[in-house]
């Protein structure tokens, strides 16, 4: 909610390990305010990154490092930056113990080219995540994602506390979820205050 106004956005994700590559890939379509009681919907900038995963010594505890890369191909200014960015992503994720995994995406992008009207861009985003496994499947998860603008030295911190179903089947798991986030520390003009993030993931079974 932003003035009292409310901004949704659809991710479509992409993800996948080639040898000792993780490969994500991120389109968001979004509704944003425009002013009192106006909005206006579009595609965002398309981003992708690819971390290297180094040998850790354990394959319950996975670490890589790699390029992040987002594109200016937002069909509306407000939900896009205009710019060609580029950054790092960092992942680490931690699955030891069966009933917990843990761990943390950050990403890191500024931008290099693009329409020299629009304001440049810098953005650190810290995503830690928590998943407690609860049986049959269910599970109770925390994957708020911190935003950092350090152009204009806005942010805002959320903590989210949400919960999860896996559904196995013969050629695919099921994963759907709905995590409400509430912002606890934020600075600067159109911060969320609360954050509903659901979604719906399908892993497909190699056969």
């Amino acid at each position: 909610e932003m003035d009292g106004q409310n901004a949704n956005t659809f991710w479509i994700r992409y993800a996948q390990p080639f040898g000792k590559w993780l490969l994500r890939a991120s389109l968001p379509a979004s509704r944003v305010p425009t002013g009192v009681g106006e909005t206006t919907s579009g595609l965002g900038d398309f981003s992708v990154f690819a971390t290297y995963l180094f040998d850790t010594g354990d394959p319950a505890v996975s670490f890589g490092v790699g390029p992040q890369l987002a594109f200016p191909t937002a069909t509306e200014d407000e939900t896009g930056s205009g710019k060609w960015q580029g950054g790092l992503a960092t992942t680490y994720f931690n699955a030891k113990s069966p009933a917990m995994q843990w761990g943390g995406l950050v990403t890191w992008q500024t931008d290099f080219a693009g329409d020299d009207d629009r304001p440049g861009t810098n953005l650190l985003a810290v995503q830690p995540f928590v998943i407690v496994q609860m049986g049959k499947g269910l599970y109770v998860r925390s994957t708020a994602i911190a935003v950092f603008n350090l152009e204009t030295d806005s942010y805002h911190v959320p903590v989210g506390l949400g919960i999860g179903k896996v559904v196995p089947t013969p050629g695919a798991v099921f994963n759907i979820f709905v995590e409400p986030q509430f912002t606890i520390l934020d600075r600067g003009a159109g911060q969320p205050e609360l954050q509903l993030f659901v979604g719906f993931n399908t892993q497909f079974v190699k056969k």
